[in-house]
């Protein structure tokens, strides 16, 4: 279980494979170890690294939450990447992850050789809601810290987006359970207010400037990630849509046979 020194945080992640570099990165609540079902199947054609985020899984929670914003998290990965690759990677993030890769993708462009974004967004382009969300943001972080974990994770489970994950067969919901249990109140609550949806910069005026190849994917179900990534396909110059029939939020838990397709079908299109 490799660690790495980055900026005074520790971050955990996972290495396997050979070949050109795939960094995975996942969503809120989550860790590195979200992506070991798709790792055997991926990693026998790419060298892929599962990073735990900050204030996630084995990686350092740290007090101050300026940590953990997009501007800093993405230097310390960069910082990473570099220590670990010799050359550009490819990107995949999902959710949390996925609006912090595409930040990535904007602001170091010539680390980035291609772009994959599961269920996620640019941020909120209107102020107004970018203020409800970071009072929204900061509710839901009091909440982390006052009732601890395991009655955070009840109410997680419970929340619309991911109804869909009802239909899941019970060893996959439980492996999930246990693995958000393991995550520390602080650092769930710290990354919220520092690299929440509210708080992060929107980032839909910069989607015409994304140069490298690019995948959207939204489940079917998950209706609102559908319109966003409708919208987001018309702003980026080299695009692919993907819509996963019968999957919401989480298409690499709720299709994964599907999802696996998707990416490798991308992915070795790319020359």
């Amino acid at each position: 279980m490799p660690f790495i020194e980055m900026n005074n945080v520790r971050y955990h992640y996972e290495l396997a494979g050979r070949g050109a570099p795939l960094l995975l990165l996942h969503g809120f609540t989550g860790s590195g170890a979200n992506w070991q079902a798709h790792t055997p199947v991926l990693a026998a054609q790419f060298q892929v690294m599962g990073v735990d985020l900050m204030g996630h899984g084995q990686t350092d929670a740290p007090e101050d939450l300026n940590r953990y914003s997009m501007e800093h998290t993405a230097h310390d990965l960069i910082k990473l990447c570099d220590a670990v690759f010799t050359q550009p990677i490819h990107l995949l993030g999902y959710s949390m992850g996925g609006r912090l890769a595409l930040y990535l993708a904007l602001h170091y462009p010539q680390h980035v050789r291609s772009l994959i974004l599961e269920s996620t967004s640019p941020g909120l382009a209107d102020a107004g809601a970018r203020q409800a969300r970071m009072q929204q943001d900061e509710q839901l972080a009091n909440r982390i810290e006052h009732d601890g974990i395991e009655a955070f994770v009840d109410y997680w489970e419970r929340i619309p987006l991911f109804a869909s994950q009802r239909n899941l067969p019970d060893a996959i919901r439980q492996r999930l359970r246990e693995q958000r249990l393991q995550n520390s109140p602080r650092g769930l609550a710290n990354s919220l207010r520092g690299m929440g949806t509210g708080v992060q910069p929107p980032l839909w005026g910069q989607l015409p400037n994304l140069g490298m190849p690019t995948l959207l994917m939204a489940g079917e179900l998950d209706t609102k990630f559908v319109e966003i990534a409708r919208q987001m396909q018309a702003a980026i110059p080299s695009v692919q849509l993907a819509l996963v029939p019968s999957a919401g939020h989480t298409i690499h838990l709720e299709a994964p046979d599907v999802y696996q397709h998707l990416l490798l079908q991308f992915l070795t299109g790319i020359a």
